[in-house]
């Protein structure tokens, strides 16, 4: 089978080698899936370049989603040959190859109905969207979730669970493009960030009350701008940092407003509560047959084209997923 390799850490073009590796076998308790496709996430870039928060030892492929269908299983797998599933397979031994193996805790049955490429699009971003807004936001109908970075791969997911939970959503975005999407998507206000101040046109919707709920993936000064926002008895969801900066959270203010800081780590929810990552997968599954979720695929990629993907991933031009297709997909 073919893998791609990191060999040396550097950006993608250099860091990565197409290689010709032994096809796995699965051991006790695991599964072999042939890839159908395999999502893209900016972590693989930093991977690449040895700036990840896990530095796995080279050499070792990386890809943390796939879907495809079952060709193996090991002793004291329930899962059966045949089935169609989306993965999360571990390192070193990641998605961006013809066949991988993971354990089955980290294998999921998916619908009929959905694609590879929207199921390999689906794990990690919907899973912590749904995770945030309901477990740790405690979201409720008619409430108004702000989020920003609409168009991204968990800020699109963000957007569909909202409006599925009954919400009011107001979403952020740079460029008329990306503000389109976000529309698309069922935000009932979409605001480009570049051109207007989102916090002012919160409050002008809201007639003054601010956010209930606030989704950010972006950190930064967008987290700063978010506290002028906030609804009394709001939640500000800390997602992650893709603005840069880490921004400071001044306690006073929060008490002043009486608002809560919500910090979302879905990696180690998983880790610690597994049962409920599968509740969350079966709800997901249960949203996409009833039609109010689609996972938003920007663009497939063939297989030999990971490097430009990587890169073109990282000129933050793109929308929603960019997803790998090996040749005998």
């Amino acid at each position: 089978m073919r893998a791609w390799v990191v060999t040396k850490l550097a950006n993608p073009e250099e860091a990565l080698e197409l290689q010709d590796k032994e096809q796995p076998t699965p051991t006790q308790g695991e599964v072999m899936i042939q890839v159908k496709a395999s999502a893209l996430n900016f972590f693989d870039i930093l991977l690449c370049q040895g700036k990840y928060q896990e530095k796995p030892p080279l050499p070792f492929t990386p890809g943390a989603e796939v879907a495809g269908i079952v060709q193996a299983v090991g002793d004291g797998v329930s899962l059966k040959v045949g089935q169609r599933v989306l993965a999360q397979p571990p390192s070193p031994n990641g998605g961006f190859a013809e066949f991988v193996c993971a354990p089955e805790s980290a294998v999921f049955p998916i619908s009929d109905s959905m694609s590879f490429e929207e199921a390999a699009s689906m794990f990690i971003t919907y899973q912590t969207a749904y995770y945030a807004l309901h477990r740790s936001a405690q979201i409720r109908p008619g409430e108004v979730l702000l989020v920003h970075a609409g168009s991204g791969g968990v800020g699109s997911a963000a957007i569909q669970l909202g409006v599925a939970a009954g919400a009011r959503v107001i979403a952020t975005a740079g460029g008329p493009e990306k503000v389109k999407v976000c529309k698309d998507l069922g935000a009932e206000v979409a605001i480009d960030y570049l051109s207007e101040n989102f916090a002012e046109v919160v409050k002008e919707v809201t007639k003054g009350r601010g956010a209930n709920v606030i989704f950010d993936p972006v950190g930064g000064d967008t987290f700063d701008l978010s506290r002028k926002c906030i609804a009394f008895e709001g939640r500000i969801l800390v997602i992650g940092f893709a603005g840069g900066r880490i921004a400071n959270a001044p306690t006073n203010h929060a008490l002043v407003k009486n608002y809560s800081i919500v910090g979302v780590h879905w990696g180690l929810f998983r880790r610690l509560m597994p049962e409920k990552v599968i509740e969350i997968h079966n709800a997901l599954m249960n949203l996409f047959d009833e039609g109010k979720i689609l996972p938003l695929v920007f663009q497939e990629y063939p297989f030999a084209a990971l490097p430009e993907a990587l890169n073109q991933l990282a000129t933050r031009k793109t929308w929603g997923k960019l997803v790998l297709k090996p040749e005998h997909a």
